[in-house]
């Protein structure tokens, strides 16, 4: 498993949240800031725009940090990603990502 798959199976790699932490890009954080307070209906800032990882030791967004349900249901698990547990087809944690995301599914098979 590639190490920036997150345990979602999100590529780690492909967002801009971390692409903006590995280039130190503010303008990119606010970019992303922007378009997260509005799919998220939430005030997010352009600090809370730091990650590098979501298996990757080092800095988190804060929803990734403490917040995300599927992170803290892997790790309390000790799983490598979602693809190891046995619940992965029926669980309603992950379907919020697997079901506007066909590719997640591809990269846990992986």
């Amino acid at each position: 498993m590639k190490d920036f798959i997150a345990y979602c199976g999100l590529d780690c790699e492909t967002c801009e949240a971390r692409q903006a932490t590995i280039s130190n890009d503010d303008s990119l954080r606010k970019k992303v800031a922007k378009l997260w307070s509005e799919l998220n209906q939430a005030e997010i800032t352009p600090a809370m725009i730091n990650c590098t990882g979501c298996r990757i030791e080092g800095v988190k967004t804060p929803f990734c940090g403490s917040i995300c349900p599927i992170r803290q249901c892997a790790m309390g698990r000790k799983i490598e990603t979602c693809g190891s547990c046995a619940e992965m087809k029926t669980c309603d944690k992950l379907a919020m990502i697997t079901a506007n995301n066909p590719d997640t599914l591809k990269n846990l098979a992986g």
